[in-house]
């Protein structure tokens, strides 16, 4: 089954420019051939061999293709002359069967029968493009094929596992294709799409490459694109390069592998062909001479973006004809010998990190036909050279330093079929002699800085094509319409229009073939009022891969359920009103947040059948959450701000395979948390904050082991802390705030202690009925507020297989006020245990924490001084101790704190000279408020001889007398003379603390 996928894509659909497919196995295996007219078996076919074959043809299904590949295959006659099959004739192999093409015949079985096995005299066997039904390839049998040569099984609909032993004993392999067939579809900088010739992505499973190749050592070509070796046993590169010296092919595309490209691989001297791309490749590629095989035809990194690496110096006499590294991290300079690479066709440098001038070399390779370019550090006009390159047809310059207008000679590559021209400094109009290349089918002219006004109806005269793009740029698109008819206008496959200041719904859009069209962006506009239904009657039954309409002031749908088919849908940020509008068949992506939307229709499981993202935030929707969102494909679900009531569905938590956000923010939901989470729990982000939710937290969610944000805040839930969350090893964000947690925070002494949250980086309590002290050793195990150790995206967000990115919202008090914090970083590291009963000392074990940036413990009772240990932390922005009974002075260790912006020391017994610094003269009298023992500025009370001037070397000293005479129980006479034992300088002082004359 074809589908099409969608990966690193931001809701753009953009033109179908197909990259390196290294040719199939049936396409470089002429040797092979069976051709018409080979001389006759000189021994006729063994009755075995003919048996075995009958049994073969009765395990496939009766169906039209069947009965025309196996029109020849009759019981009596001389299976020898059977089309796709041929016999030996030597004295070992004469009349058995020693090769067998059923290849691309559209053959159907429910698995493949073992009797191919009794052909052990099989030299050649080729059973590609045929069906198996998601049956396992059999896991034993091969090793009995011991002459096998050549073996296919690509796009055979198998699935599971590679049998790696077994094949691994087909010492004789030459070439082994395991692949499934596959067309890219470039999205240029928005993604790409691909079709396949399979059920479901990565079907089939190597899980050691090193088990399936470490006895072929006469292997030739490897194809096995399309398989996932994700998760591999051994060192996959290596192996290759020390067990397949002889092989000339090596085609590992979609095969998400991880690593780099290791040295050993340059031990492959007879490689020609090199298809990684797609392949998830990290790190430096070693070593770079791989480039400078002579024998090297094609090589194919692109898709790879952890992979970086640098081009070296191309030899003379190069065979390259592909060369594509673009969508990589490559860096550096593009070196003037790339010019040596005289057959090169395809050139791929469209990576960001490449600099420099581009050499003018470029321009005399002649058989250049598709050139790729990119480079922020590329700063030149338009190059001339480019108009030696007259065998171009594909020509893109993206995300680059290109500067000034599109030149005229652009209009003299006649052979021009793509030209992508985006995301550089392109100015001035778009000039009419683009109209002169009546061969293109693509147009990319978005994100540059072009003005103007441009008529839809100008591309009229462009036949051919298919995809156009003029977003973002300074532009006015109107229609553009005449009175003449429009029936000759192109079969617009993808229309870009986001960000032309377009005002109405263009009427151009009546005259695209429904059955062509597959995109359409029309999103930030200022297209106002309903949608027209002459659109919707146009599209009835259309396929759209992608719909985008957000960002305009769209009101009105006019359908409940559209009369077509999308698969990624977005209206938000509109003001759309009614029922939630879904496609006819179930889209991937649904996005209708910000909106006015007033429900959700009922009975909607088949249009949610495969929606694996659905977001509706923001909208008015009320009543409760329907349980056709229970699925097992759902990954993202944003039901956040509406006003859905009734309790949470226990099928959404208990049936979800796939979820991994889920998010149900301030809606009007009430009742307890469903009990039981699965426990294959995939959970990775969930937020039920600001509801009416009450009980206790489910233990069961301790299943969840993949969880990093808990957001509850402002609910009803009363319960002990949750120690027991100290499973799950990946959470960092834990807000329990505003609600009716009691108890201590960490257990006490005797109790069982797994109270561990090493991952944790935000943490807020506040606001519950928390009590008891705060554990010093508690504080030690929060290892990520000590060790910076953030891997990945600096911020906190989610992908699914889409590749659709979500990023988690939270709601914080900070730096003294309530902040919605659309982004979490991950080095973002706060504490709030405000608006407790906690009592006690502030633990010291806090200064530890030395990438904290917020704490707040303010409205607790917390006593004592305040520990020097504070000024350990150099990132803290915003400290709060206010309202609490903390004694002694200010420690002026603090004013070192040179980030701290934010600090309210208020309303304690705090006394002394304001520690005076740069940093503290930011801060207003509030900060100090409530401390009558405090004086210097920013308080208008000085600190004069009638006032205790307490400096650094005072402190230990001072912090005794003040706890001798925290208790009247001790006569004047002793506290002195402990007073001048510790070296205080010599003061008369009451009990009360007053200075004595």
């Amino acid at each position: 089954m074809t589908r099409y996928k969608l990966l690193f894509m931001t809701l753009l659909l953009l033109l179908l420019h197909t990259q390196l497919v290294v040719p199939s196995s049936s396409a470089t295996s002429a040797t092979y051939t069976n051709h018409t007219g080979a001389p006759p078996p000189a021994v006729p076919c063994m009755p075995d061999q003919a048996s075995a074959l009958l049994r073969l043809k009765r395990s496939f299904s009766i169906t039209n293709m069947s009965v025309i590949a196996f029109r020849s295959w009759n019981a009596g006659e001389d299976c020898c002359r059977w089309a796709g099959v041929r016999c030996g004739g030597g004295d070992d192999d004469g009349g058995r069967v020693t090769w067998l093409d059923l290849g691309d015949r559209g053959l159907k079985s429910g698995h493949l029968d073992q009797v191919i096995f009794k052909l052990n005299s099989l030299e050649y066997l080729n059973l590609g493009g045929n069906d198996f039904n998601l049956s396992e390839i059999p896991s034993t049998g091969f090793e009995r094929l011991s002459k096998l040569t050549y073996l296919n099984l690509s796009s055979s609909n198998f699935a599971g596992q590679v049998p790696a032993r077994s094949i691994g004993q087909l010492t004789n392999l030459i070439s082994l294709d395991l692949s499934f067939r596959f067309k890219v579809t470039e999205l240029f900088d928005m993604g790409y799409l691909y079709t396949g010739a399979y059920s479901h992505e990565w079907q089939l499973v190597l899980p050691n490459l090193t088990a399936l190749v470490a006895n072929l050592s006469n292997l030739e070509e490897l194809r096995l694109g399309f398989l996932d070796l994700s998760h591999q046993e051994a060192d996959w590169c290596n192996a290759l390069g020390m067990y397949t010296q002889n092989l000339r092919v090596l085609s590992l595309p979609f095969c998400w592998l991880s690593g780099p490209i290791c040295a050993s691989l340059s031990n492959l001297r007879s490689l020609s062909v090199i298809d990684m791309q797609f392949s998830g490749l990290t790190g430096r590629m070693l070593p770079p001479y791989i480039f400078q095989n002579k024998r090297l035809v094609a090589i194919d990194l692109h898709r790879n973006v952890g992979l970086s690496g640098t081009l070296p110096d191309f030899p003379v006499d190069s065979s390259l004809e592909i060369l594509l590294v673009g969508h990589t991290n490559f860096t550096g300079t593009i070196p003037s010998s790339i010019s040596n690479l005289k057959s090169l066709k395809k050139l791929g440098l469209d990576a960001s990190g490449f600099s420099g001038e581009l050499p003018s070399t470029i321009g005399t390779l002649r058989h250049l036909n598709s050139l790729q370019i990119s480079g922020l550090e590329v700063v030149e006009s338009f190059p001339k050279w480019i108009t030696n390159l007259t065998s171009l047809e594909v020509l893109e310059f993206s995300n680059c330093g290109l500067h000034g207008t599109i030149p005229s000679f652009i209009a003299d590559l006649k052979k021009l079929t793509k030209l992508a021209l985006y995301a550089c400094n392109l100015f001035r109009e778009i000039p009419q002699h683009i109209f002169n290349l009546t061969q293109l089918d693509t147009i990319f002219l978005h994100s540059n800085s072009f003005t103007g006004t441009v008529e839809l109806a100008s591309f009229l005269t462009l036949p051919n094509l298919f995809d156009l793009s003029l977003s973002h740029n300074k532009l006015t698109v109107i229609n553009g319409e005449s009175n003449s008819s429009l029936t000759s206008f192109p079969n617009i496959g993808y229309l870009g229009l986001s960000s032309c200041n377009m005002t109405r719904f263009p009427n151009i859009l009546k005259h695209l073939n429904k059955n062509e069209v597959n995109g359409i962006d029309l999103s930030h506009n200022h297209i106002q009022g309903a949608i027209p239904h002459w659109a919707w009657e146009n599209w009835k039954d259309a396929q759209f891969f992608f719909l985008n309409l957000s960002h305009n002031e769209f009101t009105s749908v006019g359908y409940t359920i559209f009369p077509f088919g999308v698969e990624m849908l977005d209206l938000s940020f509109n003001k759309f009103e009614g029922p939630i509008p879904l496609p006819q068949n179930s889209g991937t992506v649904l996005d209708y947040s910000n909106n006015r939307f007033s429900s959700i229709p009922p009975n909607i499981s088949t249009q949610l059948r495969d929606t694996a993202y659905f977001k509706a935030s923001r909208n008015n929707i009320s009543g409760d959450i329907p349980t056709s969102f229970c699925s097992n494909k759902l990954q993202f679900l944003d039901l956040s701000f509406n006003f859905f009531s009734g309790s949470i569905p226990p099928c959404l938590i208990e049936v979800a395979g796939a979820l991994q956000v889920l998010n149900l923010k301030q809606n009007q939901l009430h009742g307890e948390l469903p009990h039981y989470f699965n426990e294959s729990c995939t959970l990775e982000a969930l937020d039920f904050s600001d509801n009416r939710i009450e009980g206790n937290l489910p233990r069961s969610l301790a299943s969840c082991r993949k969880l990093e944000v808990l957001d509850i805040q402002n609910n009803h839930i009363a319960d002990y802390f949750p120690c027991w969350m100290s499973a799950l090893p990946r959470l960092q964000v834990l807000v329990l705030k505003s609600n009716k947690f009691f108890g201590q925070v960490a257990p006490s002494v005797g109790e069982d202690s797994s109270c561990e949250f090493p991952s944790l980086r935000i943490l807020d309590l506040a606001s519950n009925k928390f009590s008891g002290t705060l554990s010093e050793e508690w504080f030690t195990r929060l290892k990520s507020m000590m060790i910076d150790s953030v891997n990945g995206t600096s911020v906190m967000e989610y992908k699914g297989d889409k590749k659709r990115v979500y990023q988690v919202t939270t709601v914080l008090t900070y730096k003294g006020s309530t902040m919605r914090i659309d982004k979490i970083l991950r080095t973002f590291v706060f504490i709030d245990v405000s608006n407790n009963a906690f009592h006690g000392s502030v633990p010291k074990a806090i200064g530890e924490l030395v990438l904290l940036n917020t704490l707040n413990m303010s409205h607790n009772s917390l006593t004592g001084l305040v520990p020097t240990q504070l000024s350990h932390l150099n990132q803290m922005e915003a400290l709060d101790l206010s309202s609490n009974e903390l004694s002694g002075v200010i420690p002026q260790e603090l004013a070192s704190l040179h980030f701290l912006t934010t600090l309210n020391l208020s309303y304690n017994r705090l006394v002394g000279r304001i520690p005076e610094s740069t940093q503290f003269s930011t801060f207003l009298n509030n900060s100090f408020l409530g401390n009558d023992g405090l004086c210097g500025p920013p308080l208008s009370k000085g600190c004069d001889n009638m006032t205790l001037n307490v400096t650094l070397s005072d402190r230990k000293s001072i912090d005794i007398v003040l706890f001798l005479f925290s208790g009247l129980g001790f006569g004047l006479g002793f506290a002195i003379a402990i007073v001048i034992a510790w070296g205080v300088p010599i003061r008369k002082w009451s009990l009360l603390g007053q200075r004595v004359p």
